[in-house]
């Protein structure tokens, strides 16, 4: 395989812009590290003429990889790939490529649980008749869609759980146990108890925290300060040390 020309080098660089753009997603687009991943298959694709993979041309890569994450059977893009120009394939041909370009850093791999309606979905368009690349382009579609799904539902139980915890430490703080920082409903002040003696830390102005030693969850009560300090961690250093100490009578 000899060296692209010029108009062979822009009409890749033409291709994966415009295969970029026509994600639905503004935030795919504007995301830095989409970017990343366009610039270096820009760059990759440019430099193929080195390839080790000499069955690949430029059409058959591109089939191939709009395949990715989206569990087309490898017999079904083999058969398909072998009716474009260029020598037969197997289907270990086929399968290895697709792990190469899955391997590549900027590419990840199929969702298991994606699997059982990928190919339900394929199952169906293959029966109706709909050619590989239309079918290739619904399936992308489709597992856009379920990622994204996926991911709201990930953050919402992150979201949940992490609810679940301030709860349970609002409990623990609330019935007299010893519990790390927690925060009331909705309240900008923390509180903690160690060894059975609760403080509180309220922010300031100047964005530094106070730290009061308390006799209960109010937010109003401001004897017994200990101190300013500037993040969390400085504070639970001092309580770590004092709370086993002998204190006066706040």
């Amino acid at each position: 395989m000899g060296m692209m020309s010029e108009d062979e080098r822009i009409s890749i660089v033409k291709e994966l812009l415009f295969a970029y753009v026509r994600s639905p997603s503004l935030r795919h687009i504007r995301d830095p590290y989409s970017v990343i991943r366009l610039a270096q298959e820009i760059v990759r694709r440019i430099d193929r003429s080195n390839s080790i993979w000499r069955k690949w041309d430029g059409q058959r890569e591109v089939l191939l990889k709009s395949a990715l994450g989206c569990w087309i059977p490898i017999e079904a893009l083999r058969d398909f790939i072998n009716e474009m120009p260029g020598p037969p394939v197997t289907t270990t041909d086929v399968g290895q490529r697709l792990r190469a370009f899955e391997d590549d850093e900027y590419f990840s791999y199929p969702k298991e649980e994606l699997r059982p309606g990928c190919l339900a979905l394929y199952e169906k368009e293959r029966a109706e008749g709909t050619e590989l690349p239309a079918i290739i382009g619904l399936l992308r579609d489709h597992v856009e869609r379920e990622e994204e799904r996926l991911r709201v539902e990930q953050e919402e139980r992150f979201r949940r759980l992490r609810e679940e915890d301030r709860m349970a430490r609002e409990q623990r703080l609330l019935s007299g146990a010893d519990c790390k920082w927690t925060q009331l409903q909705k309240s900008s002040h923390w509180f903690c108890r160690v060894n059975g003696r609760t403080y509180r830390l309220s922010p300031m102005k100047d964005r530094m925290w106070n730290l009061y030693r308390v006799n209960s969850v109010s937010e109003e009560y401001e004897k017994g300060l200990i101190g300013k300090y500037q993040r969390r961690g400085d504070a639970t250093k001092v309580i770590a040390q004092m709370a086993y100490q002998p204190e006066p009578r706040w």
